[in-house]
């Protein structure tokens, strides 16, 4: 079985769209220019660290990012069974699993750092990643630090976050240290993430929410406050609120999905942390990181090495390696021009309409049969049709 993982904030770096800005999935960036009333692609292409390290620009060019790969991702007809994200790439997590809408997301996520960026300013953080202790011990170096520090992260297995005051994340460092941490690393950071310190973005994210509409889901998503799968919609905004000032589960989310029969997880997004962090936590885990276009061949390669065989418990169908789906270009009423299952496509074959807008096969294959029936009203990057490559 396979699960999608979605970065977090601290991912991205310069010039990370520059590599997608000839795919299709580049599309994306126009539109979340729109519902962010920012200019995106700047941002992607042309930003620098220090721009890029502003908690409003990281947040949102690490969710669109995300999203522009799982859409290329989308476009091979590979699906997951799960999904997860680690903080910020909670929120892509959702939107892969269709609860929430991508241009309520480019909003929801806008309001969200532009709300952790005020409580920054208002209670001045940070935070330090701990190396080579056990959770609990942690957790008692922060107590004896005597201070505002609390742990933020638990991303796996020697590997915490702590985040508070700067005398206090360095008091507790200093204890850290005493119990046997091999490092204790500052992180370049602009607030206590995952604390009481985002408190006042807490309040002001719950009003967002509450006009968000976050809907039922068949795909589950593994929360980061709870560490359970979740599917209905109206649970999420008691989550989202939470986890603003309660610590990511992250090891706990990995133990989660590798006991629901997980054993593959493909990292959607820029970098790659989270790769690392599945091959410590989960015995076994095959892994792998997708960035940017040139990893999508390397990603139906690894899929392709997973048998295809349907659990029998599970009906329908399964689209693997050799097969694609072409989406909607746009959205509309959808309008085939009545191909016959079996026809042989070529790149570019038309296959109808949405709307005024054509539909055009990406790809060569065999039809298998058109997903979309006529007279559907249909949205953009909904499968359309479902072919097998020659």
């Amino acid at each position: 079985m396979l699960a999608f993982t979605f970065p977090g904030q601290g991912s991205q770096k310069p010039g990370m769209g520059a590599a997608w800005r000839e795919h299709e999935s580049w599309e994306l960036v126009e539109e979340a220019s729109e519902h962010a009333g920012r200019d995106v692609a700047e941002l992607l292409l042309h930003a620098d660290a220090e721009t890029l390290r502003d908690t409003r620009n990281a947040q949102l060019t690490t969710y669109v990012t995300s999203l522009i790969v799982l859409d290329a991702v989308a476009r091979l007809g590979i699906e997951a069974e799960v999904c997860a994200g680690h903080s910020l790439g909670e929120y892509t997590a959702l939107s892969a699993s269709g609860a929430l809408e991508f241009g309520e997301g480019v909003r929801l996520v806008s309001e969200r750092a532009a709300a952790m960026h005020e409580a920054g300013s208002v209670r001045i953080g940070t935070m330090a990643a701990v190396l080579g202790l056990e959770d609990d011990q942690v957790e008692i170096a922060c107590r004896l630090a005597q201070s505002e520090v609390w742990v933020a992260n638990i991303n796996a297995p020697g590997q915490i976050v702590i985040a508070g005051s700067p005398e206090g994340v360095a008091a507790a460092g200093e204890q850290a240290k005493a119990l046997g941490a091999k490092k204790v690393m500052p992180l370049a950071v602009s607030g206590a993430f995952h604390t009481p310190f985002m408190e006042p973005a807490r309040d002001r994210l719950r009003a967002a929410l509450e006009a968000t509409d976050l809907r039922d889901t068949d795909i589950a998503v593994v929360a980061n406050v709870d560490s359970e799968a979740h599917r209905q919609g109206a649970q999420w905004s008691t989550l989202l609120s939470a986890q603003l000032t309660s610590p990511v589960r992250w090891k706990q989310c990995l133990l989660t999905m590798a006991a629901m029969g997980i054993t593959r997880f493909a990292e959607l997004g820029p970098g790659g942390v989270l790769t690392g962090m599945a091959k410590r936590t989960v015995d076994g885990a095959r892994t792998i990181s997708v960035a940017t276009p040139d990893d999508l061949d390397k990603l139906l390669e690894w899929i392709a090495e997973i048998p295809a065989v349907a659990p029998p418990s599970v009906e329908g169908e399964f689209l693997f390696a050799v097969e694609r789906l072409v989406v909607s270009p746009a959205a509309g009423i959808f309008t085939p021009i009545g191909l016959d299952d079996g026809t042989h496509i070529q790149v570019g074959t038309l296959i109808g309409h949405v709307g005024e807008a054509e539909v055009r096969s990406p790809f060569a294959g065999v039809l298998q049969s058109y997903i979309a029936v006529p007279t559907e009203r249909v949205t953009p990057r909904q499968p359309i049709a479902w072919l097998r490559s020659l």
